[in-house]
């Protein structure tokens, strides 16, 4: 789920000196590690991703249905990954890595090739899989920015209560101040996880993010999330204050934030890839959370933030249920993508 650092207890005394030694232990035997298995609730997570990406997975599958390999399956497969929203950049280079493969290899099989897309997709996409690391400093602050309707205030209660069950203390911050009934959306998450929020209704969200980060150094808690009001890249005054806030907070702890999240809309596609690209500039991003793969977006567009921005993807959703976020597994989207 993410990584977790707690202050280690101090290590329990050895045996005295006038201890006599017990035997030598037995050689360790080496044992092959076993195939990992998904837990019932991963399994029922990764049937509905499979479902939310199952018209891409159906189309690009499509390409394979035949019995020779030749140049219109190629290009069949190209129109087919374009369409997935997965670019240019990323459609180029699944393409020229499959040929290639199918040359060396002396692919022939439809069927096999397609298994080589899996591979080399999963491979694309690895650099993308990184754990969110909580703990490493107290409180770790993270900022959450996004557009307005990309679900970020709700993939932030999401968030809390993965952190929580986990057994980290969360301080919500309500910096979206400018987004009517923000602030109470928030507040509700706030109850629903059982955590402290800092909110001022009609405040600086500058202003609420230092006070935030403050009181969760006071109050000791593990991490602080600050949600930032929702912008559109193009509003370049907004995403001054959202620079702003982020100098504020570094006013309250000079190593802070300690991540910088954006949410995305997995239904957006291409337009995901400039707004990463845009608040990755202005920012300096640290991770992502992608939402709404739910049975519209074609997912593709993660094979184009791992070839032209690759910034982790710490979850991804597939609903608005508390269960439909979890940790993003490049293999099992690959799978998930093209089966």
């Amino acid at each position: 789920m993410f990584s977790f650092f707690k202050k280690k207890s101090p290590p329990s005394p050895g045996p005295s000196p006038d201890t006599a030694p017990g035997p030598a232990p037995a050689a360790a035997v080496p044992v092959a590690p076993a195939t990992p298995v998904a837990p019932p609730e991963r399994r029922g997570w990764l049937a509905k991703l499979k479902a939310g990406l199952g018209k891409t997975a159906s189309s690009i599958s499509g390409v394979f249905g035949g019995t020779k390999i030749d140049q219109a399956l190629f290009e069949e497969l190209e129109a087919a990954l374009l369409m997935a929203d997965a670019g240019v950049a990323a459609t180029d280079y699944l393409t020229e890595a499959l040929r290639k493969q199918a040359k060396s290899q002396g692919i022939s099989d439809p069927a096999a090739l397609k298994a080589a897309l899996v591979e080399a997709l999963a491979t694309l996409l690895q650099p993308l899989q990184k754990p969110l690391v909580i703990g490493q400093q107290l409180p770790t602050v993270v900022m959450v920015a996004g557009v307005n309707g990309a679900g970020k205030t709700t993939s932030i209660g999401k968030l809390t209560r993965h952190l929580a069950d986990g057994g980290a203390s969360v301080l919500l911050a309500a910096a979206d101040t400018f987004r009517a009934a923000a602030r109470e959306q928030l507040s509700i998450w706030a109850d629903r996880n059982t955590v402290e929020i800092i909110s001022q209704d009609g405040a600086d969200p500058a202003a609420v993010s230092f006070d935030a980060v403050s009181a969760g150094k006071a109050r000791g808690k593990d991490v602080v999330l600050i949600d930032t009001a929702g912008r559109l890249p193009t509003q370049l005054h907004l995403m001054e204050e959202l620079k702003k806030i982020k100098r504020v907070i570094q006013k309250a702890d000079p190593t802070a934030p300690h991540e910088v999240l954006l949410v995305i809309d997995g239904n957006t596609g291409q337009n995901a890839l400039a707004q990463v690209r845009a608040f990755d500039d202005a920012l300096g991003l640290t991770g992502l959370i992608v939402t709404k793969l739910d049975g519209t977006a074609k997912g593709g567009v993660l094979a184009a933030i791992a070839r032209e921005r690759p910034i982790p993807v710490y979850f991804i959703g597939v609903g608005e249920k508390l269960d439909e976020l979890e940790t993003f597994n490049a293999r099992e989207f690959a799978q998930a993508l093209l089966s």
